[in-house]
């Protein structure tokens, strides 16, 4: 599917990285390194805009390796951007690690995944069909 894109001083577009790559690497769109002390968050610029089409999302997703060697997440998780935004992506990020943690110009910070929507149409009604599970809520099923 091809995206439109605005690149906000020449940063380098994502890209996959693998072949079998489901999410394309963004990068920091910053000037000087910024360091996150444990516990903060700061917006990372990631220096696009894009043009999703209706009926998509394009989701913002920490990257593994900086979450497992750094600590280094997401205050939101899994980012949303909904398909009439039209503002520059930018990346929520946490330092969950105990050591101050340094994002670098250019650095590759997060990952960005394609997904398919449907809105959702309420059907109100009185009751919902019978399963096995039933209401069972957390861990209700042991270990």
């Amino acid at each position: 599917m091809k995206i439109k894109v605005i690149r906000i001083n020449e940063t380098e577009l994502p890209k996959y990285e693998t072949v079998g790559s489901a999410g394309m690497d963004v990068r920091a769109n910053i000037k000087e390194p910024v360091t996150l002390a444990p516990g903060a968050i700061k917006l990372i610029p990631a220096g696009l805009k894009v043009e999703i089409p209706l009926g998509y999302e394009l989701q913002v997703r920490p990257r593994s390796g900086l979450a497992l060697k750094h600590g280094l997440g997401m205050a939101n998780s899994i980012g949303t951007i909904d398909s009439d935004y039209r503002g520059e992506i930018g990346v929520i990020a946490i330092n969950l690690s105990d050591k101050p943690y340094t994002v670098k110009p250019g650095e590759r910070i997060a990952q960005l995944v394609l997904n398919k929507v449907e809105q959702i149409e309420w059907v109100e009604v009185t009751e919902l069909g019978i399963t096995e599970r039933g209401a069972g809520g957390y861990g209700h099923t042991g270990k």
